[in-house]
């Protein structure tokens, strides 16, 4: 995620504050130290960093600690607000009729985010269309088409006319029926003057509700420029960042959208038309700080199950706590899990298990835990519909034919069964919960499992 290494640094930094009740200068110095040095090697500018760290400082040593409040979360929560208002607001984008232009350098991804962000207004009930004005990069057509394609969205593009300008033109004639159409302009290596007066041209020929800047997240200290550049020539309204599914740093976006004085509109978190994300800052900061991001996680989930390739009255979730639970049931649970993306976004979101947790675990924790979930669905695929509904029943013959078919080894098939058993256990404990006070008791016991720091609690090996 963007800043990941701000945020594990901050959370180690005011780690050192439990117990405490009263905060020194020297405290606060020292987590003023630690924001500055985490922000400027995320690439974010010197002068937002300075006035970042001073409005900290000034705050945790002025303003007195609600009775009864420890000195950790009182900091946090104003590293939490000022890290608000620092990014500001997510960009004004209204679930009606407009027209997006995005603007960038070759390489920043605005192809790719095209076809995503027509993908996020089409789950919200619009349809959109994206128009490809690139004439410049061979192959700029052929993927946006294919993308768009995969986006299930309407495209228009012409690769036998070279005039982009006639192209957006046409395209919005087109594309009439469209709530929404997303006008892909071409991208240059550097900010030539020809890049820049073919925007403005094609700007002025679709009038756009919203010009965009799509900046790639690791551009760092160079995003000033060519964001002030963009602005002057187009105006820009906000910002998309891309590629925030490596380890890329991200601080030079939000440079960018300070210096164009707008706000960040999406974040791409992945190489697939649904790897998109609506920017909201109080739930990206959340993240950030390890305290989860409950409105995005709800929306990947309830993505997951309408991706999940069950016709609606065959399988549902709730039947797992009012009947038997069995490996079918457990397979579609992997299914959803896997709609909802990288196993390490989706903790993220959840409070309780992003930040602290995560920062324990081994770098690959999470590429294991996804292999060993692949692993397991295509044993599964091995198995006869008797079995996957009664895995009881499989003895040492069924595990070896099993093992087999599915290309894996007697063990792993082993290890299915014995995490399945696992899940079983915990699913019963819930169908025999009878009361509120049981539910709530069983929760705490689950958060204080989730809190120890020395795994992943009631997760199980996943």
């Amino acid at each position: 995620m963007v800043l990941d290494d701000l945020g594990s640094s901050l959370r180690g930094t005011l780690d050192k504050l439990r117990g405490k009740s009263r905060l020194s200068e020297e405290d606060i110095e020292e987590i003023v130290k630690e924001i500055q040095r985490s922000l400027l090697s995320a690439d974010v500018d010197v002068s937002l960093v300075m006035e970042l760290s001073d409005n900290i400082k000034e705050r945790s040593l002025e303003e007195e600690p609600p009775a009864g409040t420890p000195a950790r979360d009182f900091v946090l929560r104003i590293v939490y607000e000022e890290l608000v208002d620092l990014i500001g607001d997510s960009t004004e984008l209204p679930l009606e009729e407009q027209t997006i232009l995005l603007a960038g350098l070759q390489g920043s991804g605005k192809t790719t985010s095209a076809a995503k962000m027509a993908w996020w207004f089409s789950t919200k009930g619009l349809r959109p269309a994206v128009i490809q004005t690139d004439t410049f990069r061979p192959g700029a057509y052929d993927q946006a088409k294919e993308m768009c394609e995969r986006a299930e969205v309407d495209f228009y593009g012409n690769p036998d006319n070279d005039d982009p300008v006639e192209i957006a033109r046409d395209g919005l004639e087109e594309t009439s029926e469209a709530d929404v159409h997303i006008v892909d302009t071409a991208g240059r290596h550097a900010l030539e003057d020809d890049l820049i007066d073919e925007i403005e041209r094609i700007e002025s020929t679709v009038d756009p509700d919203k010009s965009l800047l799509v900046l790639d997240a690791a551009i760092g200290q160079g995003a000033k420029d060519q964001a002030q550049q963009f602005d002057e020539s187009i105006g820009i309204d906000g910002v998309v960042i891309t590629k925030l599914d490596g380890t890329a740093k991200g601080g030079g976006a939000l440079t960018a959208a300070d210096q164009t004085d707008s706000s960040i509109a999406f974040l791409g978190t992945g190489e697939e038309v649904q790897d998109i994300e609506r920017f909201e800052p109080n739930g990206f900061i959340s993240r950030l700080l390890g305290m989860g991001d409950l409105g995005q996680l709800a929306e990947r989930v309830e993505r997951a199950m309408e991706q999940t390739d069950v016709e609606e009255d065959e399988w549902d979730p709730e039947d797992m706590l009012r009947g038997q639970f069995t490996l079918n049931d457990m397979q579609k649970q992997m299914e959803a899990m896997n709609n909802m993306g990288p196993l390490d976004q989706v903790m993220d979101m959840i409070p309780g298990f992003g930040g602290g947790i995560k920062d324990q675990l081994p770098d690959d924790a999470m590429d294991v835990t996804q292999e060993r979930m692949h692993t397991f669905s295509v044993i599964m695929d091995s198995m006869t519909d008797a079995e996957k509904e009664y895995p009881k029943a499989i003895g040492a013959s069924q595990i070896e034919r099993i093992a087999r078919g599915s290309g894996t080894s007697e063990d792993q098939v082993r290890e299915l069964l014995q995490q399945y058993k696992m899940m079983e256990r915990t699913i019963k404990q819930f169908q025999g919960m009878g009361s509120d006070k049981e539910m709530q008791r069983m929760m705490k016991q689950m958060q204080q499992q989730g809190g120890g720091g020395g795994g992943m609690g009631g997760m199980g090996p996943f």
